[in-house]
């Protein structure tokens, strides 16, 4: 259509042009004393016509010809940029491909370049596209391949460069490879096993990049091997909200973790508070909980401190008895013996070990666990029952020692020596097993 009325538009004009030309009889006069020339106004029409391009041609080849020598210069000043550009090019890809050596000798050609051009270009002369931000990415490039190289000297003479370079010219298109810089000394000195120069530069980062799952999963790192395990429970918490791990990976990490922070309290109180800062989820888990009462009564023997951890873990295992595997059930009959016999004799606990024990005759632990019971209660016949039952066939041999002993302490209570010593051989069998 638009062609159309392009070719509508130059008849139209061919038409008046015509019907002017064709029709025109005026002239024009020309005094030159003492002569005078007529001309045909269309004649002048068509010779001012010309005039006028012949002089717009030749101001615009003048113009053309005084312009070559920057013409030149600035295809020259392109020709070094597209030189630095594909130096960069050729350097990311030889790092990627482990040619190590050449991607630094290929940053430094693009260096090299770069400071060519800012020497040599004028006021005049364009400024090339992101010189700062390809200078930046060179020296990231040239510091990581001297890393692999473990030259760490130009590695720290690369990242310098960086950091000044930000310092003297700040840009927001720069600050992309400031936060690779941070995250790349990070990274290096984790691969030195320097954890605290790491978290040093993980530190370094602004709120939005320290939160990203990269800068997390360095900061565990780091906090993990410096041992500060409060730091990395808190990023795996992070972590795992992000799904950085699967349900099952992050659950066994912060059982880990939280049991390695409970291990850094070194009284009563600070492994209160250890408890009390981990999340609910975390105190469910059996591990912990049991953990945590097995310090504490190691630590104080403050048996009524641990009981509150231990009731809710005793009633999940009772009500459901699928949520806790038999190895998990042996420690928490263990740590129950423990806090219970430093207690005074509760018939509460008495009677729901009962009941338990004949909810699931077959659980070997519950019928061990009813017998110490029954011991501290005074109950020597029931408990002799008992322990008669599991000791032989308990697996755990800490439990069984135990029975063992407890049996023997009975036998010599009964004053019945002969029962007594055989109870103590057999401790001692499981002992030296």
């Amino acid at each position: 259509m638009r062609a159309a009325l392009w070719f509508v538009a130059l008849f139209g004009v061919a038409v008046a042009s015509a019907l002017l030309a064709g029709g025109n009889q005026s002239t024009v006069t020309v005094f030159w004393s003492p002569y005078r020339v007529d001309f045909s106004l269309n004649l002048v029409l068509i010779t001012l016509v010309l005039f006028f391009v012949a002089l717009h041609l030749s101001w615009r080849a003048m113009s053309a010809l005084f312009e070559l020598p920057h013409q030149a210069r600035r295809w020259r000043l392109q020709q070094k940029e597209r030189a630095m550009h594909a130096a960069v090019l050729d350097a990311l890809s030889e790092l990627w491909s482990g040619r190590y050596v050449r991607a630094v000798k290929s940053a430094e050609q693009a260096l090299a370049l770069e400071a060519l051009l800012v020497s040599v270009r004028t006021a005049d002369d364009p400024a090339p596209r992101h010189t700062q931000q390809l200078r930046a990415l060179s020296h990231l490039i040239a510091a990581e391949s001297s890393h692999a190289l473990r030259d760490r000297d130009a590695r720290v003479s690369h990242l310098q460069a960086v950091m000044t370079s930000y310092r003297e010219q700040p840009d927001e298109t720069v600050e992309a490879a400031m936060e690779s810089a941070y995250l790349g000394a990070a990274r290096w000195a984790l691969s030195d096993h320097d954890a605290p120069e790491s978290l040093r530069w993980l530190n370094g980062l602004r709120h939005g990049p320290a939160r990203r799952t990269l800068a997390l999963r360095m900061r565990l790192k780091a906090a993990r091997l410096n041992q500060q395990n409060t730091l990395a429970l808190e990023t795996a918490r992070l972590l795992a909200k992000h799904g950085a791990f699967s349900s099952t990976a992050a659950q066994s990490l912060l059982r880990e973790l939280a049991v390695a922070s409970l291990n850094e309290a070194h009284d009563s109180a600070q492994l209160q508070r250890a408890w009390d800062a981990l999340e609910t989820t975390e105190r469910e888990q059996p591990e912990v909980v049991l953990h945590a009462a097995q310090r504490m009564l190691k630590l104080s023997g403050e048996a009524a401190a641990v009981m509150p951890w231990l009731t809710p873990l005793w009633n999940r295992m009772v009500q459901q008895p699928d949520s806790c595997s038999p190895a998990i059930r042996e420690r928490v009959a263990q740590t129950l013996v423990r806090a219970l016999v430093l207690l005074p004799a509760d018939s509460d606990w008495l009677a729901s070990i009962d009941r338990a024990r004949q909810t699931y005759p077959r659980w070997l632990e519950l019928q061990y666990l009813s017998g110490m019971v029954c011991w501290h209660h005074g109950l020597w016949g029931k408990a002799q029952q008992m322990l008669e039952l599991a000791a032989p066939q308990l697996k755990n041999a800490e439990l069984q020692r135990q029975a063992w002993r407890t049996l023997a302490q009975l036998a010599e209570q009964k004053e019945e020596t002969a029962r007594a010593q055989l109870y103590w051989k057999r401790a001692a069998e499981v002992a030296t097993a």
